[in-house]
């Protein structure tokens, strides 16, 4: 049973490197602790002839090199746009974003004639920072003491920031250093549009708008693509799980061996370098390549022995931050939502759109320091997606589901509570919240399916429920993420890497961490193949 590289989760990244990895010809296994293939990136169903993507609920940021290496699309995978992005419910009215720079102009021009007027200069602007970004998701980080190897890639990926003009050069140190309130601040006067930007900057992030470095989180939303069009975001046909189908697939022709219910117990270490991994079963697999596929809180904290770590690494590894703050339900309908502001239960361009609840960014920040206060806010922030209306095969004839994506609720909460004896009720004041705005929303319910930030962890593995395995802050990117001097996706076993999410660039369907640790293994091979024959060993 021996490997020449084993993956540990077979959610989207860990199949990436997988492919890569076997591509090149290693014998490459994948560990899946579930019974599905696809980590949180998965369409299942959750109630008679409902299906939906469980946990991740939309695509964008997937990159188009890891589609075009892996050929996803003759494997099934199909992208639908957004006609508009995102709608806003607000209180008498309502604000839909997206659908065009003039489209935009003219809905903002019913809030501000000077917001209508600054988006097209605050587009380009975010756009050429976006550009920054795509352009390093897919490098390795200059690693923190890594030698003349990290200066030399340090020098390449600066210049590209060098070279950019000095007014693009202050909006990406505004991205990375200001709060995102400040940063809108300096561009809408309307709260309505400052709201419709800043909902970006709070998803997957425990923190406040107010929070500084939150604007880099606004950018992280906006770097993706979809079918070549920069920015936008679509549905995957068949849900999210529909795109890890198709790269098990692929990895599957390329030669990899994929296994199900087959957790990973144990990381084993032989004098300082990876053996291989024991399951849970028991069962001992043996390879001198392990790439986790897990987050670090996760693999450092209960998968690897804590005598084989640094004892500094140990130090700060315990205090990597977690907790995106999320609670995520999936909810069967029997007729889609019939809004106040904009009335009509038949299909209409604002039912196809992410529907946000959450009006203005002092809504925002209350919701994080209630969260913070009690567990979870009396006014939550709620994305609504109902993917049925544009893939009429994720529920019956006539019938909906929706997907409720919820912003600010505790990780842990206060006073020694569990999220078990809690998870109804909120999940109950989610649903009424929502009703608020549409008044047959409750009444159209047939069935629910709950993921507290409890049953995030339990169910997919996700420390404190965190969605992109580790905090977005500014102490835990790029070269830093998870920690400084193993942002090259090395672990500080040899032998042992890390494919996930808790790499740069981060959360979010991408593809990129298990794209670039693929290639960190691939160099690492070479480079010990031409030692092993210039030494003769």
């Amino acid at each position: 049973m021996r490997y020449d590289a084993l993956i540990i989760g077979g959610g989207h990244n860990g199949l990436v490197c997988a492919f890569y990895l076997a591509r090149a010809g290693l014998k490459v296994r994948v560990l899946e602790a579930r019974h599905i293939i696809g980590g949180a990136c998965v369409t299942e169903e959750f109630a008679p002839g409902f299906r939906n993507s469980t946990a991740s609920y939309t695509v964008s940021l997937l990159r188009p090199k890891v589609i075009d290496d892996m050929k996803l699309a003759d494997h099934g995978f199909r992208i639908i746009e957004r006609t508009i992005s995102n709608f806003f419910p607000l209180d008498g009215d309502y604000l839909k974003l997206g659908g065009g720079t003039a489209r935009t102009q003219a809905e903002f021009a019913r809030f501000s004639q000077r917001d209508a007027a600054a988006f097209t200069a605050y587009e380009a602007a975010l756009e050429r920072v976006a550009d920054v970004l795509r352009d390093l998701t897919l490098k390795t980080p200059p690693n923190a003491g890594g030698g003349l190897h990290a200066l030399v890639s340090a020098a390449v990926q600066g210049r590209r920031l060098a070279g950019l003009d000095i007014e693009t050069q202050r909006d990406v140190l505004d991205m990375f250093v200001r709060s995102a309130r400040d940063f809108l601040d300096g561009w809408y006067e309307h709260d309505a549009v400052k709201a419709a930007f800043g909902f970006d900057a709070v998803v997957g992030n425990y923190a406040s708008p107010d929070t500084p470095g939150s604007a880099y989180v606004l950018l992280h939303h906006v770097f993706g693509e979809v079918n070549g069009k920069k920015g936008m975001w679509g549905h995957s046909v068949g849900g999210m799980g529909a795109i890890t189908q198709a790269m098990a697939r692929a990895c599957e022709l390329a030669g990899v061996e994929i296994s199900l219910e087959s957790p990973v117990e144990r990381l084993l270490v032989s004098g300082g370098r990876v053996a291989g991994v024991r399951l849970a079963s028991g069962q001992e697999l043996a390879a001198d390549i392990v790439a986790a596929n897990v987050g670090p809180a996760l693999l450092y904290r209960q998968m690897v022995d804590s005598s084989d770590l640094p004892a500094d690494f140990r130090r700060r590894i315990a205090g990597y931050k977690t907790g995106s703050g999320t609670f995520r339900m999936n909810v069967a309908l029997s007729e889609l939502p019939d809004f106040s502001v904009l009335p009509g239960k038949d299909k209409a361009e604002h039912h196809t759109a992410g529907i946000i609840i959450a009006p203005t960014l002092d809504y925002m920040d209350k919701a994080y320091t209630d969260a913070r206060a009690k567990g979870w806010s009396d006014a939550p922030i709620i994305e609504m997606k109902l993917p049925s209306t544009v893939d009429d095969s994720l529920a019956p004839a006539g019938q909906h589901v929706c997907s409720l994506f919820c912003q600010q609720f505790a990780p842990e909460l206060p006073d020694g509570r569990s999220w078990d004896d809690v998870r109804e009720t909120v999940a109950d004041h989610i649903i009424d919240t929502v009703t608020a705005h549409a008044p047959n929303f409750k009444a159209s319910v047939i069935a629910r399916q709950i993921h507290s930030p409890l049953d995030l962890e339990r169910k997919f593995g996700l420390i404190g429920g965190d969605i992109f395995h580790g905090r977005m802050s500014l102490d835990q990117l790029w070269a830093a993420r998870p920690m400084l001097g193993h942002g090259d996706y090395r672990g500080p076993i040899h032998g042992l890497y890390m494919c996930g999410s808790g790499t740069h660039p981060g959360g979010g369907v991408t593809g990129a961490p298990g794209h670039n640790a693929a290639h960190e293994i691939l160099a690492d091979r070479q480079w010990l193949g031409r030692w092993r024959r210039v030494s003769g060993s």
